[in-house]
């Protein structure tokens, strides 16, 4: 294509470097060869200037084209940004849902730091009052089997004393 523009300007130049040539020598009497390039000129002049509007309607051509893709493509802008909206759209309540899901978690997370130190406290005293408790329930089992032992004791000793005692009443009689 630019080559063909190049070889067309060209071909102008020298036309109009003729015509320029014949303005200098024309004679009152041209010639028949200066006719006759007179005639090419005009002949080339005329092929120039319909190849010019050949070219000015095909530009033309394009340009309508391009302006019709141009129409085509804001178009699809358009749709694709009411698309990417809508998405957003439907994309929002869900992240403002999580947000404050995450919010709500990490509140709780701060409420049950300390509250599983406190049990984990609690447990720890529990534990140690189970194992006293135990303890004394342990320490209490034996004072009363020993007090039990010592009331079979006291009762084997009195009742032996009685005993006793009933002998010698008995051997007073």
């Amino acid at each position: 294509m630019q080559v063909q523009k190049q070889t067309l300007e060209q071909q102008q130049l020298q036309h109009i470097q003729r015509v320029k040539n014949l303005g200098h020598s024309h004679r009152e009497n041209p010639t028949e060869e200066e006719r006759e390039e007179g005639d090419m000129s005009r002949t080339a002049l005329s092929a120039f200037q319909a190849k010019e509007e050949q070219i000015e309607r095909k530009k033309l051509e394009v340009r309508e084209k391009v302006f019709t893709q141009l129409g085509r493509v804001e178009e699809e802008t358009k749709r694709l940004a009411e698309i990417r909206e809508e998405l957003e759209g439907l994309a929002d309540p869900t992240r403002k849902e999580v947000s404050a899901l995450r919010k709500k978690i990490d509140a709780v997370n701060r409420e049950l730091k300390p509250l599983g130190q406190s049990c984990h406290k609690k447990e720890k005293e529990y534990r140690e009052a189970l194992d006293a408790f135990n303890e004394k329930n342990k320490e209490k089992a034996q004072l009363l089997t020993k007090l039990m032992e010592l009331v079979a004791e006291s009762e084997r000793l009195r009742m032996k004393r009685l005993e006793e005692l009933s002998k010698t009443i008995d051997s007073l009689h």
